[in-house]
């Protein structure tokens, strides 16, 4: 199988009109203020599948060739992609390793940069950030973060910083992040926001878009319409094996097919399998992946379970999303509701010394479950596939979608 992934991130690609203008945009934006004297930072925002990461390789590539230059304000500048998503990374260390001018040193994680720099008394220039709403606003000892926040602490060391930042994708209170959080760190800084706009990754309508991000902001249950399966592949399962042989059946057609779950199920880091077990259906979450290639890309994840940390990020053709037991519908019967008390990721969910009420605490941890539901359901290319543990919300979403005129 192509590592589909290195060709979509790979420079050198024709950008739309908007991506290409958002490039001028951001270099422009490091030219003049290379030479503050306070560090400045180029904000892009953007739902998951606008095109964020493409533009973010482009403009690093450009960075990359100028401070290779001979000449120019950017001559012999020293610059990193910083990320701090393992699985993301390997696939911008590969892009490296084929390119003139981009080293795989230079593509880092946060907490790697940051502990480098302090012990060698350095610092550098301009530093790109994928993913930015995964950046640590805690100290995480288990993995040698001991400052307080990485965005912070990344200002510290360089003259410009660019970074993509989605409020929807963050997954973890130990990488909370609101836009109103993140304004608030970046107040002393000179700063410029932008947006993209356009969705590149769904062949979707904007009606099953809109439907998606009703459900994963509000938690309402919009009428499923003909409309959603307009160039796209939209299905709703009662049955998660039946689903599980539609997504093998996809994977065997086209590839890049992969079934995905919430939080719910169990699930310990002991290298253990752990299986998540709907009816007949029955397959493990997905392994601790030690190879170069991201975890979609395997032959072999097919026979497993995808989780939000292994698909955030990269595109699957066809995915089956099973919506686990902390997902169930509401008494009105027109909302979903998250029990936070059925959530099986203590990481996700460790507590913060800045927040401390009960009820800050649960409002994070629904918004956190929401935005994960969002980031899984935006996976597809070309189909996305729904199941519900709850059995209420399971004959609510196939009822739903039956009224809608549509067909398994």
């Amino acid at each position: 199988m192509a590592n589909q992934a290195n060709e979509k991130l790979a420079p050198l690609k024709q950008l739309t009109a908007e991506q290409q203008m958002l490039v001028s945009e951001a270099e422009t934006f490091v030219q003049n203020h290379f030479l503050d004297k306070r560090p400045s930072v180029f904000v892009i925002s953007g739902e998951a599948g606008t095109g964020k990461s493409v533009v973010l390789s482009q403009l690093y590539y450009d960075l990359q060739s100028a401070a290779k230059s001979p000449e120019g304000r950017l001559s012999g500048s020293t610059n990193y992609f910083i990320v701090n998503h393992p699985e993301l990374l390997k696939v911008y260390r590969n892009i490296a390793g084929r390119l003139p001018n981009e080293y795989k040193k230079n593509f880092q994680r946060p907490t790697t940069l940051i502990n480098q720099c302090r012990k060698n008394g350095t610092g550098f220039d301009v530093g790109i950030i994928d993913e930015a709403h995964l950046l640590l606003s805690q100290p995480d000892h288990y993995n040698n973060f001991y400052g307080d926040n990485q965005l912070v602490d990344l200002l510290k060391l360089c003259r410009v910083l660019i970074i993509v930042f989605d409020a929807h994708q963050v997954l973890r209170l130990k990488t909370y992040w609101t836009e109103t959080r993140l304004k608030q760190v970046l107040a002393p800084y000179s700063q410029q926001w932008v947006t993209l706009h356009a969705q590149f990754r769904m062949h979707a309508d904007n009606a099953l878009i809109d439907w998606i991000n009703t459900l994963t902001t509000s938690g309402r249950l919009d009428p499923i319409t003909p409309s959603f399966s307009n160039h796209y592949d939209f299905r709703v399962f009662n049955d998660a094996e039946k689903m599980h042989q539609q997504i093998v059946a996809r994977n065997n057609e086209v590839g890049l097919s992969r079934i995905l779950s919430t939080t719910g199920y169990p699930s310990i880091l002991d290298g253990g399998n752990h299986y998540i077990v709907e009816g007949n259906f029955s397959l493990p979450w997905d392994q601790y992946n030690y190879t170069a290639t991201p975890w979609a890309e395997l032959p072999e994840s097919i026979n497993e379970v995808g989780s939000i940390y292994t698909c955030q990020g990269f595109d699957l053709n066809y995915t089956g999303i099973i919506l686990g037991p902390p997902v169930h519908l509401a008494p009105d019967g027109e909302h979903i509701m998250i029990d936070t008390t059925k959530i099986t990721d203590p990481e996700a969910f460790k507590k913060r010394p800045d927040m401390q009420a009960e009820k800050d605490i649960h409002e994070a941890k629904m918004t956190l479950m929401l935005n994960a539901i969002n980031v899984i359901m935006k996976r597809g290319v070309k189909g996305l596939y729904l199941y519900a543990h709850d059995v209420r919300l399971r004959n609510r979403l196939f009822q739903a979608y039956k009224l809608g005129g549509q067909q398994q």
